[in-house]
């Protein structure tokens, strides 16, 4: 099986895309429409500068991933098995999708970017070496509620988001051991409680656009989980005040028998983001010997337990997402010697045991 992954902002490069406007020159003429400049002159000279601000960085690379798709698509005739995007990247993987074409994506991401580039008094900080229960224990420790947890980019290395001041505040908190505090260049807390002013209007702004059926599984930013076909808007208004879960993401589509990925747009961000999980979960593997065993034997007596109680068919709904009724394929096994799931009919996914209570049971 094959995922196609999209970038998001923070991958531009001036000289992205050299070889695609001329090739795919009708979308390029209309991306200059829509925007009211040159797409082609922006991401290969950027005369003024303007590559790296929000509002333009946002088109410029829905631009460039979208045709990179195309390009893909006419040389090979091959269709991917799910696509994903972080952040930004996600409008081109549901556009790979096809819940919108190229225009209508674009001019969400124009008013996306824009809304975004308005963002002011904000700041993010990458923090790496720390898992999320540090990260939250530290903050709340030290009376920082404040401050958001924006992207998990792998299990180790998580983006907090808030107001500039706390921000700063927090640094010397992850300067201490063998963490590391690396501020991002940004005017606004991005995938935080500090962007509802911007959700509200985007969500205004989405009223007006209908959105089709994904015709390829999409992973959602917000739940890590393959999108539901009438969230579509919900979800994507959501992804601005939440967290990006690329790692939760990843590891989800890790649990399809003989995953591959593969980026698609400019650079290898995601690629060596990719890398970097996939070592940070062998590694978890390789926890002291104790920890790992206690943890295996706890996941197979779950999963012994599950199967002695329910049979292959039985109906269930997710405590973590409205998914509808669910119903087993199969019995349920361990995954990643650690973790307890079941695969489930018509979804194509695996859920974790415990985010699942059986149908009957709610009724």
């Amino acid at each position: 099986m094959r995922t196609y992954v999209f970038p998001g902002q923070g991958a531009q490069q001036k000289g992205m895309g050299s070889s695609l406007f001329d090739e795919f020159s009708d979308l390029t003429r209309s991306a200059d429409s829509i925007l009211g400049y040159s797409i082609k002159d922006l991401c290969l000279e950027d005369p003024d500068r303007l590559l790296d601000q929000t509002q333009y960085t946002q088109p410029a690379m829905y631009v460039v991933n979208a045709l990179s798709y195309y390009r893909k698509l006419r040389e090979t005739g091959l269709v991917p098995d799910f696509v994903a995007g972080h952040s930004l990247g996600e409008y081109n993987a549901l556009l790979a999708a096809e819940v919108f074409d190229f225009e209508t994506g674009l001019r969400m991401v124009r008013k996306r970017g824009e809304l975004m580039g308005r963002a002011s008094g904000g700041g993010m900080a990458a923090v790496l070496n720390a898992s999320e229960a540090e990260i939250r224990t530290i903050l709340a420790e030290n009376g920082l509620d404040s401050v958001d947890l924006a992207n998990f980019n792998t299990p180790s290395q998580i983006v907090i988001s808030g107001r500039a001041e706390d921000i700063e505040t927090a640094r010397p908190l992850f300067q201490t051991g063998n963490h590391l505090f690396v501020p991002l260049r940004t005017s606004g807390a991005f995938h935080s409680r500090y962007m509802e002013s911007a959700r509200v209007e985007f969500d205004g702004f989405l009223s007006g656009i209908s959105f089709s059926k994904p015709r390829i599984p999409v992973v959602s930013n917000v739940t890590a989980r393959v999108y539901e076909d009438h969230l579509v808007k919900e979800s994507l208004t959501k992804q601005m005040v939440n967290a990006v879960r690329w790692s939760d993401t990843v590891e989800h589509l890790l649990g399809y028998s003989g995953m591959e990925f593969e980026e698609v747009g400019h650079g290898t961000v995601l690629t060596k983001v990719l890398k970097k999980i996939l070592r940070e979960l062998a590694n978890e593997r390789k926890a002291p010997l104790r920890t790992a065993r206690k943890s295996t034997e706890n996941a197979v007596e779950t999963v012994r337990r599950w199967n002695e109680r329910y049979t292959v068919g039985t109906r269930f709904r997710s405590t973590s997402g409205n998914y509808g009724n669910l119903e087993t394929a199969t019995a349920a096994t361990v995954l990643f010697g650690h973790r307890a799931a079941v695969y489930m009919q018509g979804y194509r996914g695996y859920f974790d045991l415990q985010e699942l209570e059986p149908v009957a049971a709610a009724q």
